[in-house]
């Protein structure tokens, strides 16, 4: 189940935080590296800070976007820092180790690591399930993008090695694609009843995603509500004629 946990690195600018990623990740197990945007490619600073974990650098995939990475993933915890207005569900390294050992079981989950510099914007934030937030030291909390890769994917092999990995049921969580269809059919249809403004959705959307991603809903739930929206899109589309 190991293999299919992903580590997602968005933005990289530096090639050596690369390596110490794949370091950090194969002392623990875990060798599922995804580079996102990358700013920079891994290159011989990136190969010996990685001191002996060059496989992990010689099968990383990647991609265009956070999107594409996280895209048949079943659960997303993003790494966030900085407080935001609009509160999300919330885990430490150890809840978040516990979950991703849970659901991994089932198929690809993701942890998401931002920019060096600035993090993950809010639009990628809102892609994700839980975020994530080390309670560092207040008064100094500066971690290096491989010491927070490190806590993670430690917690994660703790929680694996105490048999944390076995789910306690069969549920089924629908893909980060599913998520995105849904949320796009929900907002095409509350433009076309009215509800919101097409085009100026403004915080409704936002607050929605937020409502749904702490429901946690199940593959066979947002099925029901796909065949919901489908159905207002019919009776809209009757009174239009």
């Amino acid at each position: 189940m190991l293999s299919n946990i992903r580590v997602v690195l968005v933005g990289t600018s530096h090639p050596g935080n690369i390596g110490s990623v794949a370091r950090a990740m194969k002392t623990m197990g875990l060798s599922n590296l995804y580079l996102a945007e990358p700013r920079c490619e891994p290159d011989g600073q990136s190969v010996a800070l990685a001191a002996g974990a060059c496989d992990i650098l010689k099968e990383l995939k990647t991609v265009g976007s956070m999107e594409e990475a996280i895209r048949d993933c079943s659960l997303v915890i993003a790494t966030s820092a900085r407080s935001r207005t609009l509160d999300w569900p919330m885990l430490d390294p150890r809840q978040a180790g516990e979950k991703l050992a849970v659901e991994s079981f089932n198929g690809p989950v993701a942890m998401v690591f931002g920019r060096e510099n600035h993090g993950l914007n809010n639009e990628e934030l809102q892609r994700c399930h839980y975020h994530l937030s080390i309670p560092a030291n207040p008064e100094y909390s500066s971690l290096n993008l491989a010491q927070a890769v490190q806590l993670v994917c430690y917690e994660t092999r703790m929680a694996w090695l105490a048999g944390q990995h076995k789910p306690v049921d069969d549920i089924q969580y629908p893909s980060s694609e599913d998520h995105e269809r849904f949320f796009a059919h929900l907002e095409q249809t509350l433009s076309r009843t009215g509800f919101i403004i097409k085009n100026h959705p403004g915080q409704v959307m936002t607050k929605l995603r937020r409502l749904f991603t702490k429901a946690r809903i199940e593959t066979h739930e947002m099925n029901i509500l796909r065949g919901i929206l489908t159905s207002v899109d019919k009776k809209v589309g009757d009174g239009d004629k």
